[in-house]
């Protein structure tokens, strides 16, 4: 997957002398993204089971729905890289950025309606396929 450079620092792409400037400054002590942390949430059953990953460690948790595994996901996070000055974390669902938001943000706003059912079905098919017999995390 591709981020665009201004999806990791907020602001519009740079030109290659601006992006240049970026990489000094943080050269000389400015905040840079300092690799990237995934969280990836996979249904199971009624529950949901997140597994977060930093670039040297890897930890996971079950939770009873979409948002209180995303609340999972961040004490998770803050536990594996409690400073987040320049911290990127990416959200999937079954390693999917777009079908994770859009069943968090369906979840938020108390939507159910099918497609969200469809795109966690989907993603617990894929699951029981890499792990018969469940998750054992």
């Amino acid at each position: 997957m591709t981020v665009p450079i201004h999806a990791l620092c907020g602001r519009p792409s740079a030109g290659t002398r601006e992006f240049t400037a970026m990489i000094e400054h943080a050269g000389r002590g400015g905040i840079m993204a300092q690799g990237h942390i995934t969280a990836n949430y996979l249904p199971d059953g009624d529950d949901w089971v997140v597994q977060v990953t930093s670039d040297v460690e890897s930890r996971t948790a079950r939770a009873p729905g979409l948002i209180a595994a995303r609340d999972k996901a961040d004490q998770l996070i803050e536990q594996l890289a409690p400073n987040s000055a320049g911290r990127v974390v990416i959200h999937l669902l079954d390693g999917d950025g777009f079908a994770f938001s859009t069943a968090y943000l369906q979840a938020r706003h108390g939507l159910s309606d099918e497609a969200t059912r469809a795109a966690a079905r989907q993603a617990a098919a894929a699951a029981a396929q890499q792990h018969p017999g469940g998750y054992h995390g």
